[in-house]
């Protein structure tokens, strides 16, 4: 018998897929909502959470962002109920006296361009793959991908702000029926090492 733990484990990680295809079936708001709430507690550093997330899910917002995709990922994204624009805050700092009231962390940042761009990109993708990783846990499916322009994204989503896009994730009900055998992985071996 299958343990909590194992269903957990194969909905998470073991059973998921990225999926490029998608069931006709909405994502509702509160769902997103319930998949932001879980995401916001992964650990970033000195709990910065550069990650902000915009959820594209109607026809107009799919329109604004089609342009932006590379050819080879224009009918996953148009058929997926939700693509989320992963992106992060350049002036995530700014709210850290609220989020990290412990210190003065906000002074670490100001005047330091290179930890800024570091901090917010290395955490703001922390939150992306949390992001995924709740999705899942809902019983969402995924399927992150980099095939777009970033500038252009930028422009439409995020112009006048001090926010970048880093990766996009289409987000709702995976067609199973669409999916090729999973891809191999790297082994612990290959890819790890304990010194």
């Amino acid at each position: 018998m299958t343990t909590a733990l194992d269903a957990a484990l194969d909905l998470i990680f073991r059973e998921a897929r990225t999926f490029s295809a998608w069931q006709d079936r909405p994502v509702e708001t509160e769902t997103l909502r319930a998949v932001w709430d879980l995401a916001k507690l992964g650990p970033t550093s000195a709990n910065a959470s550069p990650g902000r997330v915009v959820f594209v899910a109607t026809p107009d917002g799919k329109e604004r962002l089609k342009p932006c995709l590379n050819a080879g990922n224009v009918d996953q994204t148009m058929s997926a109920p939700v693509t989320a624009i992963v992106a992060h805050d350049m002036e995530f700092y700014e709210r850290l006296p609220e989020l990290f009231p412990q210190t003065d962390a906000r002074s670490w940042f100001i005047g330091n361009d290179e930890l800024i761009a570091g901090t917010a990109f290395r955490n703001g993708s922390l939150q992306g793959a949390y992001l995924m990783l709740a999705a899942r846990s809902l019983g969402l499916d995924c399927g992150p991908m980099s095939g777009f322009d970033t500038a252009a994204v930028d422009r439409e989503f995020f112009a006048g702000t001090s926010i970048k896009s880093n990766f996009l994730c289409n987000l709702g009900y995976g067609d199973r029926t669409k999916l090729h055998p999973r891809n191999p992985r790297l082994s612990f071996d290959d890819a790890c090492q304990v010194v």
